[in-house]
């Protein structure tokens, strides 16, 4: 059965993943890359080192979020969210840096003792946030 995710089903998938894609377009260009991520019930929180992506959402803030989650071919759910890209800059992107490291860190817990970084724990890189304007959810399920 294929279907449309209600809205708290399109939010409880934002809320319990880490791992989604950006898709961005500049220069006449598209580029769609995977993230770590956190969302807040607003906005989606990452952090990037310098590169194509952020040149291309320095040039064009709309982009688009897609995050999934699949239990074999016929039993998937998906997001896809249109967005504007937002940089953080001083106390704010080192608050929402170290908050996003620690949501991971819970999300992804690893064996004990083991610790997991976005970015092995260092420098922050670019920090920022996509405040979601439009969600849109759907799914099949094995009846």
């Amino acid at each position: 059965m294929l279907g449309e995710l209600n809205r708290h089903e399109i939010e409880d998938l934002l809320h319990r993943n880490v791992i989604g894609r950006i898709g961005c377009h500049a220069f006449g260009r598209t580029y769609v890359v995977p993230i770590t991520y956190v969302y807040d019930g607003t906005a989606i929180y990452a952090r990037s080192s310098e590169g194509m992506k952020l040149h291309m959402r320095r040039e064009n803030p709309h982009v688009c979020f897609e995050v999934d989650c699949m239990d074999g071919a016929a039993n998937w759910e998906s997001v896809i969210a249109s967005g504007i890209f937002h940089e953080l800059h001083g106390d704010d992107a080192h608050e929402r840096f170290s908050w996003l490291v620690d949501e991971i860190e819970e999300r992804l817990q690893g064996p004990p003792g083991e610790t997991v970084h976005p970015n092995g724990g260092g420098d922050p890189g670019v920090v920022y946030k996509i405040v979601l304007e439009n969600k849109q959810g759907r799914f099949e399920r094995r009846l």
